[in-house]
């Protein structure tokens, strides 16, 4: 089914957004751009972008720790307001004019297709696989070889953030009822709120 057929049935679409107040994207796979830098979106993903009418619509923008985001239109409308709110904070200047100026509203093709603008694809060095991962509210999209090396890095222990048990075990003490006292961490850059860095080769 593709994203025109979304809207073939509102009577289910209606049912489908009751039933979607506690979703999220999880899942994750590998996807190859087109020679028009175009990939295919999963088809359970583009069913989670649909809110509550018949097109899947959505905007692709910078994400965290550097990757695209694939953001909900109600997801993007809640981080313009925060930003917002710190519009005149001078070391997030840079960082919100390059926000800003690559937000792609968008939506998919007839087969499921999103297309991918090359200044984005350049931010993150974006060629040819990529891998498409769901998590919680934003579908990311990450270079096939940095997903790999970073996944690669925590199982060996050899990532300079922090080990997979020690990210596991601190993760998972969120789920207390207890208050969670988080230690202070910098940005990794001081001009990006999102804490979006290019990637290095």
């Amino acid at each position: 089914m593709d994203c025109a057929d979304l809207g073939s049935n509102a009577n289910m679409w209606e049912n489908v957004g009751n039933e979607m107040n506690g979703f999220f994207f999880s899942g994750s796979t590998v996807a190859k751009l087109d020679e028009k830098g175009r990939f295919v979106l999963p088809q359970e993903m583009r069913y989670g972008l649909a809110e509550g009418n018949t097109k899947c619509e959505f905007v692709i923008g910078l994400g965290l720790g550097g990757c695209l985001a694939i953001y909900k239109k109600s997801a993007i409308e809640k981080i313009v307001q925060k930003f917002k709110q710190n519009q005149h904070i001078a070391k997030f200047q840079k960082f919100f004019t390059l926000f800003f100026s690559t937000l792609h509203p968008t939506e998919c093709d007839k087969v499921g297709r999103v297309n991918l603008p090359a200044t984005l694809k350049s931010a993150i060095g974006i060629t040819k696989e990529i891998v498409v991962a769901g998590v919680m509210d934003k579908i990311e999209l990450w270079p096939k070889d940095v997903y790999d090396r970073n996944l690669r890095e925590l199982l060996d222990g050899t990532s300079s953030d922090m080990s997979l048990a020690k990210m596991t075990e601190e993760a998972f003490a969120l789920l207390n009822d207890a208050e969670v006292v988080s230690e202070t961490v910098e940005p990794a850059s001081s001009m990006n709120p999102l804490y979006f860095e290019v990637p290095t080769k």
